[in-house]
């Protein structure tokens, strides 16, 4: 055997050609190997190409787009961000910022989260200190453009996260602003969990020569996520919520509600029976909901009550379950909520409440994701089976820690 075979070939990050200073912060997240998107992506991000990058949320993307610009990252301190991130909600863009402070190869490599809901006198004070990336939602980004507070003469890299999202949600007049403020002569990115005609003609109108790494699976959902669904009559469905926590044990769990004032209402009812529960939705302000995920990443709130404003993006490894307490209207909408589950092949539960004028959704559902949703039974609460003519009280053992009381509640 010769001493050239001898000699051990890198692996895992170290085979990524990544600088030393990037291994060493890898190394002391706990980062070891790259996930699929990763090992795709940063290769032909290190070697200058612009990349479409499709693949679902969970898989690693954020650190995909980030770690090859702290690659090419230097110690000095040019006015102006070099890198701008643009994101489809506030808890994305707060989000792909903590990630990318604390993946950072040096603590004076800074990321600035700009996002409305926050003043604009303490975002104006955090980019007068200087920074790297900026990352941020379209709308808060074009009123500093506006207000001449933020330049882009120096971005060289550039990334549209959750492009397809963006689009939805109508920023495509807002991106193509701030794409034509931004240099010539830069690298960018897209990344998406769907590519549809709109998403496409903004990739070829602003990428150049673009690599396209499609790791989306067949599956539009994933074997580890254990599907159901419940028929239950309209006034019946928050007792059933009750029993499905019951039951089910949550470690952590998203009720998806389809209206701001309905997420509400759940919650102001859920609160009374469970201390560790919270709500998020647009109309809190944004210290709010940023205070609301944080205590949600760190586990202290186990039950978050949400609209689709989590729907999408959203990290927290510790979901065990998704409750679509209201079906959502659009079958992609259904596979990016149970998404928030099941992530980096840990198992999931996804529950759906179907009232009996929802058959047509559920269907739709089934259709778009090519599978059937069996059914998990619940007697007492099937729309289509006449109540019993006398029921005893119910007795509801309270989850999530609080056991000091018990609740009654007669269906």
């Amino acid at each position: 055997m010769t001493t050239a075979a001898l000699v051990e070939r890198p692996s895992g990050f170290h085979a990524l050609d990544l600088s030393p200073s990037v291994l060493s912060a890898l190394d002391r997240v706990g980062y070891i190997e790259p996930t699929p998107i990763q090992a795709a992506l940063i290769p032909k991000a290190l070697a200058g190409r612009d990349v479409i990058g499709q693949a679902q949320t969970g898989t690693g993307k954020t650190a995909a787009f980030l770690l090859p610009f702290f690659n090419r990252w230097r110690d000095r301190n040019e006015p102006g961000p070099q890198a701008l991130v643009l994101a489809p909600t506030r808890e994305l863009v707060v989000q792909v910022a903590q990630e990318a402070n604390r993946i950072a190869p040096h603590k004076r490599c800074r990321t600035v989260p700009i996002i409305g809901g926050q003043r604009f006198r303490e975002q104006l004070q955090e980019l007068r200190q200087g920074c790297n990336i900026v990352v941020g939602t379209p709308g808060r980004i074009l009123d500093h453009l506006s207000r001449g507070t933020l330049q882009f003469d120096r971005v060289n890299y550039l990334v549209l996260d959750e492009a397809d999202r963006m689009l939805d949600i109508g920023f495509r007049p807002d991106i193509e602003r701030i794409l034509r403020r931004c240099p010539s002569e830069r690298q960018t990115f897209l990344l998406s969990a769907t590519l549809p005609p709109p998403v496409l003609r903004l990739a070829h109108r602003y990428m150049i020569d673009a690599f396209h790494i499609n790791l989306s699976p067949a599956e539009l959902t994933v074997e580890s996520i254990r599907q159901t669904y419940v028929s239950v009559a309209a006034h019946k469905k928050f007792d059933l919520l009750l029993k499905v926590i019951e039951k089910e044990r949550p470690r952590q769990c998203i009720i998806f509600c389809e209206r701001k004032r309905w997420a509400q209402e759940i919650y102001d009812d859920l609160r009374r029976v469970f201390k560790r529960v919270a709500v998020m939705h647009g109309d809190l302000e944004q210290p709010q909901r940023t205070r609301i995920m944080q205590r949600f990443r760190e586990g202290s709130v186990a039950c978050l009550v949400a609209t689709d404003v989590v729907g999408r993006g959203i990290d927290v490894m510790g979901i065990s379950h998704i409750i679509n307490y209201d079906l959502p209207a659009d079958p992609e909408n259904y596979v990016h909520r149970i998404g928030r589950t099941g992530r980096m092949g840990k198992d999931g539960v996804a529950i759906a409440f179907v009232t009996p004028e929802q058959g047509e959704l559920l269907t739709n559902i089934e259709a778009y994701i090519n599978r059937e949703v069996p059914e998990d039974r619940h007697e007492e609460y099937d729309a289509f089976r006449a109540p019993k003519k006398t029921q005893e009280p119910k007795v509801y053992v309270p989850v999530f820690g609080d056991r000091s009381r018990k609740y009654s509640r007669r269906l």
